[in-house]
């Protein structure tokens, strides 16, 4: 049937092969490692109390899922890495439009914002303790402090990479202030400032985690910690894997949005063009 193809149909049916087979390494690697992994632990090369058999881990997985109270820890944990994530997204944004935009707050800023990046997390949970109590905000706070920092660097970035070409024609266009933001330095930069949030979120989720280790909580923190306290470790491997499955989950989530944004970029800007046509000649 291939030998009536044309060259071009050729060269899609490889790439729609190639693209098949790149989806599909990531999940031949992982049953491969599963593979491994369940054979050592069944030929007894390492004791179950420290490397349980991922058939045991599922079992103890699926058990604690039909039981319903790891989905209600998961929820938790899930809430207060979204609370952080849009807290510290608040806080970023507008910050790195700021510093990217003047030059005056870049150099007064930047120093301090570097700083406070060298503090460990868990160093400053005893003081949000301090200064807010236990409970949900704290925990809420520490998130944000770790999103913060991808998402004020992707900002900051992305708007110091926009085409001044295109900038400059959209001013002498006559845009400027809101108008400029919405049409003309939101839409380009949109990608970085989605990459930033992206890996803002997911490091949100080891946020609440450490956040419940060190000022208490009701999420999957808390009861990682009763596993290794009490030396469980296929609950442990359990408890990890809907971590894993969490920051992944929201990851791919967010990457599906960045490709989206992508794809309609283009498309924010043409609109913009037709409204200005002195910007049009210049646009990408």
């Amino acid at each position: 049937m291939e030998q009536g193809w044309t060259p071009l149909a050729r060269t899609l049916a490889a790439h729609r092969r190639t693209r098949r087979l790149v989806l599909l390494t990531p999940f031949a690697v992982g049953a491969a490692v599963l593979l491994v992994w369940e054979a050592v632990s069944r030929a007894g090369l390492v004791p179950a109390f420290f490397l349980p058999a991922p058939t045991a881990v599922a079992a103890r997985l699926w058990t604690e899922l039909t039981a319903g109270g790891l989905l209600g820890y998961t929820a938790t944990t899930l809430t207060e890495a979204l609370l952080g994530s849009v807290l510290g997204a608040t806080v970023a944004l507008p910050l790195g439009y700021l510093i990217a935009r003047n030059r005056w707050a870049a150099a007064g800023l930047q120093p301090y914002v570097a700083a406070s990046q060298a503090l460990p997390a868990v160093a400053l949970a005893p003081l949000l303790v301090i200064w807010v109590g236990y409970g949900l905000l704290p925990i809420v706070l520490l998130c944000a402090l770790l999103v913060f920092f991808p998402i004020l660097l992707a900002t900051i970035l992305g708007l110091r990479t926009l085409d001044p070409e295109v900038v400059d024609a959209a001013r002498l266009d006559g845009a400027h202030g809101w108008s400029m933001v919405r049409h003309i330095e939101a839409p380009m930069a949109l990608p970085t400032l989605l990459t930033g949030l992206r890996n803002g979120v997911t490091l949100s989720v080891t946020g609440a985690v450490v956040g419940e280790f060190v000022m208490g909580g009701r999420g999957l923190g808390m009861v990682l910690s009763v596993q290794s306290n009490s030396a469980d470790t296929t609950g442990l491997f359990a408890t990890l894997v809907v971590l894993a499955a969490l920051a992944v989950g929201m990851y791919t989530l967010l990457r599906v949005v960045e490709r989206l944004a992508v794809r309609e970029g283009p498309t924010a800007r043409t609109r913009y063009a037709a409204k200005h046509p002195a910007a049009a000649r210049s646009l990408p």
